[in-house]
C-alpha cells in the first residue's frame, strides 16, 4: 500500500492547471495541451491508486476502459505537444515570416489542435489493433493499458512518440540556431514579428520544451526496452491475438518480480515528474506572479469579504517660488 500515490497525483493535477489561464489567454495550443493531458493523467493515477489500494478486485470496468485509453493517448500527446511548441518557437525565431496575420494564426492553432488532440485520439483507436485483452489491474496502481508486444505494436505504439521526439530535437536545434544568429537584436525581432512572446518567455518555453523532450525520450526508451526485454511475440493473426478479449489481467504486488515492481513504480512517477518540470518553468515568471496576486485578491474579496484598500496619495504642496 502506497498512501503517497494519490496525494502526489492530486497535487500534481492541480499544479498542471496552474499555468493554464495565461496560456489560454495567449492562445498557445501546445502548452494548453500539455496542461490538460498532464491533468487527466495525474487525475487518473490518483483515482486508480485509491480504488485499487491493496487489492486487485475487478471493479469500475467502464472507468478502466476510458482511463486506459486516455493514458495511452497521453503517451503520444505529450510528445506531439512538445513538437508543436518547438515548431512554433522555430517559426517565431526565423525570418521567413516577418508578421503573422490573424488568419495564419488561426490556421496554426487548428493544425496544433489536430496534432495535440486529434492525432492522440487516432492513436488511442489504433491501440485496439495490438490490445490483446481489455486491460490489466496492478495492485496499488490500478488499471493499466495492455499491449500485445509484437512488430505491429512497435509501429503503432512506439514509433510515433519517438518520431515526434526526434523531430522536436531537430527543430529545437534550428530554433536555437536562429536565436544565436540574431541574439543581439532578438527582442526587437520578436516585437517586429507581432509575437506575444518576450525574450524571457521565449527562453522559458524553449528550456521547458528541451527538458521535457529529453525526459520524454528517456521514459519512452526505458519503457520500450523493459516491455521488449523478452523479445517480440509473433503476430499470429487478429483472432488469436484478440482471443478472450474481455479478460482482465490481475497482478497482486506479492507475485510481481522485484524488478517489475520497481519499474512499475518508476514508470508511475514519470507523470508527476513531467508535471513538476512543466510547473517549475512557469510557476515563478512574471505572468505567474500576476495570476497569484489576482487569485489572492479574489479570495480576499469573495471569501473573506475584505475590500481592497485604496492607495493613499498624500497631497504635496510645493514651496512658493521666490
Amino acid at each position: 500500500m502506497h498512501a503517497e500515490l494519490p496525494v502526489v497525483s492530486f497535487i500534481c493535477a492541480l499544479l498542471s492547471l496552474a499555468p493554464l489561464p495565461w496560456h489560454w489567454r495567449a492562445g498557445t495550443v501546445p502548452t494548453i495541451s500539455l496542461s490538460i493531458w498532464l491533468f487527466f493523467s495525474n487525475l487518473i493515477n490518483g483515482i486508480n491508486s485509491i480504488i485499487w489500494s491493496g487489492n486487485v478486485e475487478i471493479v469500475a470496468v467502464v472507468w478502466c476502459d476510458i482511463a486506459t485509453k486516455i493514458l495511452m493517448g497521453a503517451n503520444v500527446a505529450l510528445a506531439s505537444s512538445i513538437f508543436c511548441l518547438c515548431v512554433h518557437l522555430e517559426r517565431v525565431s526565423s525570418v521567413r515570416q516577418v508578421r503573422t496575420t490573424p488568419g495564419q494564426r488561426r490556421r496554426r492553432q487548428i493544425i496544433d489542435c489536430l496534432l495535440c488532440g486529434g492525432f492522440p485520439m487516432i492513436y488511442m483507436a489504433l491501440h485496439y489493433i495490438v490490445q490483446g485483452h481489455r486491460f490489466d489491474i496492478v495492485e496499488d496502481f490500478g488499471c493499466r493499458p495492455y499491449t500485445y508486444v509484437s512488430w505491429p505494436s512497435v509501429i503503432i505504439i512506439w514509433i510515433p512518440p519517438l518520431l515526434f521526439s526526434v523531430a522536436s530535437l531537430i527543430i529545437s536545434g534550428m530554433a536555437f540556431r536562429n536565436f544565436w544568429i540574431r541574439r543581439i537584436s532578438f527582442a526587437r525581432h520578436l516585437q517586429e514579428s507581432s509575437s506575444a512572446l518576450t525574450p524571457s518567455k521565449y527562453f522559458r518555453l524553449m528550456s521547458m520544451s528541451l527538458v521535457q523532450m529529453f525526459w520524454g525520450l528517456l521514459v519512452i526508451s526505458l519503457n520500450m526496452w523493459f516491455t521488449m526485454k523478452h523479445g517480440l511475440r509473433p503476430w499470429t493473426g487478429w483472432n488469436d491475438v484478440h482471443y478472450n478479449f474481455s479478460r482482465v489481467g490481475l497482478f497482486p504486488t506479492i507475485f510481481l518480480p522485484t524488478q517489475d515492481l520497481a519499474f512499475t513504480f518508476a514508470l508511475w512517477w514519470a507523470v508527476p515528474i513531467s508535471t513538476l518540470l512543466f510547473f517549475g518553468f512557469f510557476a515563478f515568471g512574471q505572468d505567474a506572479m500576476k495570476e497569484y496576486h489576482a487569485c489572492f485578491r479574489w479570495v480576499r474579496r469573495t471569501i473573506f469579504r475584505v475590500s481592497d484598500k485604496p492607495s493613499i496619495v498624500k497631497d504635496t504642496f510645493p514651496f512658493p517660488s521666490q
